[in-house]
């Protein structure tokens, strides 16, 4: 069921602008430093780890703010220096750290504390349904006495917030645009460098990525028959609604059906922010559970997948660059539409033939497995949609990213040449 809504976030919002308030006053008398401190609202990973790791590898200090005993334990297992960002430690830190890199918001720190840093927003995805700015969903707040001055309150305090970015990594020219518009942001702000969260989908051979993604994928679900093909199915969140492709008991038969059919284990991976009733009725191992409870991010793993069923995930285009197949589930593609929005048509993306159901779905899938043809023509679309969103895949967009803030100010580790 939905978890969390942009109504209930922004009324939050609202309740804290004293707390922000008394932070900014806090953070305008304290020095920064020379410290880079790291978040990331969906976990231990994104294109916040390849940053940390790059940046210490630089010699940078660097410190991670968690927000669990599970990102606590994760941190420290690959050796990060960590705290949580909730409290006074976390304030303190934050308030005092020169260099503040986010994937999701400001909140992926201590949302308090932010002021004055030189703030990297790495983002979580290519736009595909419109965000920040573009999207009236951002902006949404419960209908209550007054709601439409709520709303340019929180369209103002959306803005401000957006303007402490001083460099917001863009996958292309294109995805560049629409950064540009929904942050409120020119050009000077948004770089074409590749986004750090993809690299591990670039770098290395092929058999390398494959190898360490069936690793991975293995150690967080358990073990599949090797002649099985893997489908990662990975609806998007719906801004609070229910999920309206979660499958009925009959549905639930029929996929598993055709999984065992052809072979395949279906890896579902629910929005972590609307965690979808995905549970067959009864027990089986060809559907195999990848929310973010088993797996924060799930991009290492996407080279040990097979195909990808989405509606209207930035996947699409990620999985591109791994020439990966990519089937369309949306039975709420017009109303999605007209109250979230897209960039372009959502046709452009998805085709003509999105499935509306999931027996249409299946249909398709049965063809794409059975028939190595139709398997090689949608690896070439699928490749080719991502061609024209991906400028770079040489696995060196955090190279990159890293150079880009260098050049805009922050010094060089202590003690470097």
């Amino acid at each position: 069921m939905a978890s969390f809504s942009f109504g209930t976030g922004n009324a939050a919002k609202l309740l804290r602008i004293p707390l922000y308030a008394v932070g900014r006053i806090g953070t305008l008398l304290l020095p920064r430093g020379r410290r880079w401190v790291f978040g990331c609202g969906a976990g231990i990973g994104d294109g916040a780890l390849a940053m940390q790791q790059h940046a210490a590898a630089a010699g940078h200090d660097t410190l991670w703010l968690t927000s669990s005993e599970r990102e606590d334990r994760e941190a420290a297992a690959l050796g990060i220096r960590f705290a949580r960002k909730s409290g006074l430690r976390g304030w303190w830190v934050t308030a005092r750290a020169g260099v503040l890199v986010v994937t999701h918001g400001l909140g992926d720190v201590n949302r308090y504390a932010n002021g004055g840093a030189f703030v990297v927003q790495l983002w979580h995805g290519i736009p595909l349904k419109r965000i920040g700015l573009d999207s009236p969903a951002t902006t949404e707040v419960p209908k209550v006495p007054g709601a439409p001055l709520l709303r340019r309150a929180i369209a103002v305090l959306y803005r401000a917030a957006a303007q402490r970015i001083r460099v917001l990594p863009a996958a292309s020219h294109r995805a560049r645009g629409r950064l540009e518009s929904a942050f409120g942001l020119g050009d000077d702000r948004v770089v074409v460098t590749g986004e750090p969260r993809v690299d591990v989908l670039s770098a290395g051979s092929g058999e390398e990525r494959r190898s360490a993604a069936s690793a991975l994928l293995r150690r967080v679900v358990g073990d599949i028959p090797v002649s099985a093909r893997t489908v990662l199915y990975a609806p998007t969140w719906r801004d609070g609604a229910p999920d309206p492709a979660v499958p009925s008991a009959a549905e639930w038969v029929q996929i598993i059906r055709l999984l065992e059919a052809q072979d395949a284990v279906l890896l579902v991976r629910s929005h972590p922010l609307g965690e979808g009733g995905y549970a067959p009725p009864l027990p089986s191992r060809r559907v195999r559970a990848l929310g973010s409870t088993v797996i924060a991010d799930v991009t290492p793993v996407l080279p040990a997948v097979d195909v990808l069923v989405t509606d209207y995930s930035s996947l699409a285009y990620d999985v591109g660059l791994l020439s990966m197949p990519v089937l369309f589930l949306a039975p709420d593609a017009q109303q999605y539409a007209r109250t979230r929005g897209f960039y372009g048509r959502y046709e452009e993306v998805a085709g003509h033939d999105a499935a509306a159901d999931w027996t249409g779905l299946l249909a398709q899938l049965e063809h794409l497995l059975a028939d190595r043809r139709v398997y090689d023509a949608a690896s070439v679309r699928s490749a080719t949609l991502s061609a024209g969103m991906h400028a770079y895949r040489d696995g060196r967009n955090t190279e990159r990213v890293y150079d880009v803030i260098r050049a805009r100010g922050i010094p060089a580790p202590k003690g470097a040449a």
